[in-house]
């Protein structure tokens, strides 16, 4: 009898789940039907997200499943229409259409950055939790789009994956290399044992100009002047800049 009701519950729970599951799919495909209809009305794609995620923002799983199904290739023109239409549904998107495989995880992340920077971190997060082998990609195209919030961008993606420290820094470089000096004090705050190899790394993917300002960043931050010499020349530094000091 106990063995009864266990397996009554589960049948309850299977059927609850899939009169779930039909009940999103009537609704995508009545969703389906709005968007044909009014992208025959000459209305665009976008304008149509935006539209219905404004009166029904708790929509948007049912909305973008249907508009990228229906015009993947338009897939800019949906994000920033269902960005514009509620920016708080920013990370929502980007997740939807990542999911949706409609095109590359960065130009994703570019397109939701630039139409909603505030949320440049968490946009990130998302994205890198989606495709983690991606994460410098997704960390340089975000702080290309959006240089002002490099450093939330790059502190947190280190600590959410410091494996990969090297190679976010390395992206953060490529994209403001300008930076770098302030890029160095930033990973040496967060990875103070690791100055060394930050040193190597940055004067590698620097221009010879910066080697200076990146030593004088990594003995601010600690290290001392020979290590960050040496370090630097390990990098591909000039001996001969050092060669006095």
């Amino acid at each position: 009898m106990k063995l009864f009701f266990i397996y009554l519950l589960l049948g309850c729970i299977s059927l609850g789940a899939f009169a779930k599951d039909i009940a999103v799919d009537k609704q995508e495909v009545l969703i389906t039907q709005l968007l044909k209809q009014q992208v025959r009305q000459n209305i665009s794609i976008q304008h149509s997200v935006s539209a219905i995620l404004k009166r029904y923002p708790e929509k948007v799983q049912s909305v973008l499943n249907a508009a990228l199904h229906l015009y993947p290739n338009r897939y800019k023109q949906i994000m920033l229409g269902a960005i514009r239409a509620e920016p708080a549904l920013t990370c929502d998107v980007v997740e939807l259409v990542i999911k949706a495989d409609v095109a590359p995880s960065d130009k994703i992340v570019a397109i939701a950055v630039g139409a909603e920077p505030a949320y440049a971190r968490e946009i990130v997060t998302i994205a890198a939790d989606q495709n983690p082998d991606q994460i410098a990609d997704i960390v340089r195209i975000a702080i290309v789009t959006e240089p002002f919030v490099a450093d939330s961008i790059m502190d947190n993606s280190m600590l959410s994956y410091p494996e990969r420290m090297l190679d976010i820094l390395t992206a953060a470089i490529s994209a403001i290399p300008d930076q770098v000096s302030t890029l160095v004090s930033d990973t040496l705050a967060l990875f103070p044992e690791d100055a060394k190899e930050v040193v190597t790394t940055a004067v590698s993917q620097s221009a010879s100009h910066h080697s200076h300002s990146i030593v004088n960043a990594a003995v601010q931050s600690g290290l001392s002047k020979e290590s960050a010499i040496a370090a630097a020349i390990e990098g591909g530094a000039d001996k001969a800049e050092f060669a006095k000091q």
